[in-house]
């Protein structure tokens, strides 16, 4: 089956999309999404672009499956561990030192990274002063995230994750075994909320400490990224930290001297103080 799309058959799918449900995936890197109308395509075994537009147009709520389709990233508990370790010892001891923490977790998909961070933070004796919010523009995502069941073959990989990770206690004692899998400790959930948030048109809501966004930008065309980026600095308060995936970076984007390396590997900034001269 042929599923290669064209730029303007791409176009006109986008256009519909935009003006018809408000989704706008202009500033979305064009490989990946042509790579994903393809898999797409292919899975609902559709020949052609024009026969896509035709199902669109027919099926009130087949374009909420193509988006959730489009939208959804890979994510596990504890991914990278390597991440996680410089986390815990480069970000967290600082964030001990406030009274109170807000964390913003940007494209959350299906909340493991979330958890991942609220086990850390608890294993700190952080997390009963943290109020995370995690967002991500797909609702079917985030509808997962908030159930935090997860299969028994992935809980086996994000054993291992937290261990490799510096995980200091059993991670069997954060979850509670049912007959469809596992489910996360209600406790866990407390301080975070789910809610949808598109970076490519929502605004900031909040001040935060520490903003994580891995792996996210990768999927946005250089536009988009400084459009986000910008609103990761304001989002930030003065020496808050920002997480990205290691495949990203912020070395060509405008930002870029508003943020310190903190880990240069890992991709961890964090940002600059402004002293205001007028003062």
């Amino acid at each position: 089956m042929n599923t290669q799309v064209d730029n303007n058959s791409f176009d006109l799918v986008w256009n519909y999309l935009e003006n018809r449900h408000g989704y706008d995936f202009s500033e979305y890197s064009r490989s990946t999404i042509d790579r994903r109308i393809g898999q797409f395509m292919t899975r609902e075994k559709l020949s052609s672009p024009t026969e896509l537009m035709h199902k669109l147009m027919a099926d009130k709520m087949f374009h909420v499956k193509m988006t959730e389709a489009l939208t959804v990233n890979f994510t596990e508990m504890f991914r990278d561990a390597s991440f996680f370790l410089s986390l815990t010892r480069k970000v967290l001891p600082f964030l001990s030192t406030y009274p109170s923490i807000k964390i913003w977790h940007a494209g959350c998909s299906t909340g493991e990274e979330v958890y991942s961070l609220a086990i850390l933070l608890d294993e700190f004796e952080l997390l009963h002063k943290t109020k995370i919010y995690a967002t991500d523009m797909n609702e079917t995502c985030l509808k997962a995230a908030e159930r935090g069941i997860y299969s028994f073959e992935q809980i086996k990989n994000y054993t291992k994750n937290y261990r490799v990770s510096g995980g200091r206690k059993d991670f069997s004692m954060y979850y509670e075994a049912q007959d469809n899998g596992v489910k996360l400790n209600a406790y866990l959930k407390k301080n975070i909320t789910f809610f949808q948030h598109n970076l490519a048109t929502d605004h900031s809501f909040n001040e935060f400490h520490l903003i994580l966004c891995r792996n996210v930008l990768i999927y946005f065309n250089r536009n988009l990224q400084t459009r986000v980026v910008d609103l990761f600095k304001n989002s930030l308060n003065n020496l808050g930290y920002l997480a990205i995936g290691n495949k990203e970076n912020l070395l060509f984007n405008g930002q870029r001297n508003n943020f310190a390396f903190i880990d240069r590997e890992e991709k961890i900034y964090r940002k600059v103080q402004f002293i205001d001269k007028k003062l």
